[in-house]
């Protein structure tokens, strides 16, 4: 079921129409592919911080994941450190690839995307895993940025062994890893 306010957004982009060419709408998907894929890129420093820059430092941000939902900015940035503390953190080799990014361009400030992702990467014991998801978000343009005024997250579930390798970009563990047959005793 749709929020209240992402309605009212829809309802008033179905009522207004915005006179936007193709070209336009092509350059605000293009401008919000770039920021989204330059905040989740995990091979530079700062991942925290350019993913938080995703969302407005003031006015009410909604976001919901796993049943739960927050309405403050606040508690998002404690929610992503939370998560780059005790998963980013601990990821080895990860490599955020998006399979899927769609958008609407709703008007010449306001977009939403639905994504879908997955996050191959190597455990801290060297260990193939993969965790991944899809995002719904609704953009708002202020000034010359985009920003994610709502979203809702859902994760994939986890994966197994065989479902992991089969999955495009997923590192295989270093050689030195592989397993060894457990020592046996001779019989006295």
């Amino acid at each position: 079921m749709l929020r209240p306010s992402i309605l009212l957004i829809l309802l008033a982009a179905c009522g207004q129409p915005a006179h936007l060419s193709a070209t336009e709408r092509q350059a605000i998907v293009d401008s919000l592919t770039r920021q989204v894929k330059a905040a989740y890129d995990l091979s530079r420093p700062g991942v925290e911080q350019r993913l938080l820059s995703l969302y407005p430092d003031t006015g009410r941000v909604v976001s919901a994941s796993g049943g739960q939902m927050i309405t403050s900015r606040d508690t998002l940035a404690m929610g992503i450190h939370a998560f780059w503390v005790n998963v980013g953190a601990n990821m080895r080799q990860p490599h955020w690839i998006w399979d899927r990014m769609e958008f609407d361009v709703l008007a010449p400030d306001a977009a939403v995307m639905t994504a879908t992702y997955h996050v191959p990467h190597l455990t801290p014991r060297n260990q193939p895993h993969t965790i991944g998801g899809a995002w719904t978000a609704v953009f708002q343009k202020r000034g010359e940025r985009w920003y994610v005024i709502q979203e809702h997250l859902s994760d994939l579930p986890p994966m197994t062994d065989s479902a992991m390798a089969a999955m495009p970009g997923m590192p295989s563990p270093p050689a030195s890893d592989t397993a060894k047959p457990a020592p046996t005793k001779p019989p006295k």
